[in-house]
């Protein structure tokens, strides 16, 4: 660490430190993580076993501002313990870049950012970082930016490709979206806080074999958030419209939570929220079921990721009422949120006929203790309750008697040093 400081040092020294104010930091996060699987994401099946692992994350932040200039790269290596190659022993995970991004003050009231960054608004939902996963998420856009007072408008562009071509791919790019456009604003009044979102995703599919299309589909809504002393509460509206894959879309969702803080230590809340889906006795083309995009959607309707985490997409919607109890005390933090999961919409039997729409109950445990200023540890427990409506949609016709899971994660997270 005392190399890398000289060497940054001697660095701002030749390009004109003393001519220029300028300010370089670099900070540094090393989070492992152990997790026990037993029915995470999906029911096991009697005679399937557990899994245990423990991945990290290694990330390496550097920061550098001059001006109206900001810079930053961040530098990650994401691993599972134990996955070397085979014949060298080496790491087989190379260093990935996270973030690497400049951004420049036209004036006063407007910025512009360009490269890899991380796009989050509001409570996730729809736009986050997923932070959760050791990788995380990114984009790589332009994004201007309008801040005055109480008010800021993002507008922003994206475009991929999966290489440098000559000559238009004779194959779809399914990596991700082909191109993305969005604007969100965002203005505090008093207590009262609102968005506004409008996003515009396009997606490339082969509508023959040598026609390649992007059909774009639209997610709009709105999110409100009221405080004051003791009361916390959101609501959150949004629609998709637009094509997928040649078909209409036409989708929604809504969602509302409420916190009460009974005194300094303790917090209760009570949440609902209802995506839309489509019947299962359906033959209509097109797609009714929203999907949350790029939201973190680990930290929504259960922290076992049975619903929108690479799955349940397209598929029968989703109700979840939930309770949140949190407490808090010097270092520590306590939190339970048990979760009652019901089908939006249709399930059939084997038989074809209408099943039952409870899916299930999830309860999630977890606490947190802050050893010291840049050390964290956390852990948690959940189960998973399931009734035979998630055991056809998860397609276990003998699901084991006990679906759990738990973690213990260690954040150490220092700031190397700072240069002004």
């Amino acid at each position: 660490m005392k190399l890398l400081k000289i060497i940054s040092l001697s660095l701002l020294t030749m390009t004109g430190v003393g001519a220029i104010a300028q300010e370089f930091d670099a900070s540094l996060q090393l989070r492992p993580r152990y997790e026990y699987r037993n029915g995470f994401s999906k029911l096991i099946a009697n005679g399937e076993s557990p899994t245990s692992f423990v991945s990290q994350r290694s990330r390496l932040n550097m920061n550098f501002k001059q001006d109206k200039l900001k810079t930053k790269l961040s530098l990650q290596n994401i691993r599972t313990w134990g996955d070397v190659a085979t014949t060298t022993q080496t790491d087989k995970n190379g260093v990935a870049v996270f973030e690497a991004w400049g951004q420049y003050d036209l004036n006063p009231d407007w910025n512009v950012r360009l490269g890899r960054q991380v796009i989050s608004y509001d409570n996730q939902r729809i736009m986050g970082e997923i932070d959760w996963i050791q990788q995380g998420q990114s984009h790589d856009a332009l994004v201007f930016s309008y801040h005055k007072k109480s008010n800021q408008l993002d507008l922003g562009f994206a475009l991929n490709a999966a290489a440098e071509n000559n000559l238009a791919p004779t194959t779809p790019y399914t990596v991700n979206y082909k191109a993305m456009q969005y604007a969100w604003y965002h203005t505090q009044l008093d207590k009262i806080s609102a968005s506004f979102l409008f996003l515009n995703t396009g997606y490339q599919y082969a509508k023959t074999p040598s026609d390649l299309e992007v059909d774009y589909k639209q997610t709009f809504g709105t999110y409100l958030v009221f405080k004051d002393k003791k009361w916390d509460a959101n609501l959150g509206v949004y629609a998709q419209t637009g094509k997928s894959v040649g078909q209409d879309v036409d989708a929604w969702t809504v969602a509302a939570n409420l916190m009460y803080a009974a005194s300094t230590k303790f917090k209760v809340g009570l949440g609902y929220e209802y995506l839309s889906g489509k019947d299962q006795d359906d033959s209509s083309a097109g797609f009714k079921s929203f999907t949350p995009l790029f939201g973190t959607n680990h930290a929504f309707n259960g922290y076992m990721d049975y619903f929108y985490v690479k799955n349940h997409v397209n598929s029968v919607g989703l109700q979840d009422v939930f309770l949140k109890l949190n407490y808090s005390a010097n270092k520590w933090q306590f939190n339970l949120i048990p979760h009652v999961f019901n089908a939006a919409n249709t399930v059939l039997d084997s038989s074809s006929n209408k099943m039952d729409s409870y899916l299930g109950t999830e309860v999630d445990l977890t606490a947190s203790y802050a050893v010291q200023k840049d050390i964290m540890l956390s852990g948690g427990y959940s189960q998973m309750f399931g009734s035979s409506t998630l055991e056809r949609i998860n397609g276990v016709a003998n699901p084991a008697n006990t679906n759990n899971w738990a973690w213990l994660m260690v954040s150490i997270s220092p700031k190397l040093f700072s240069i002004k």
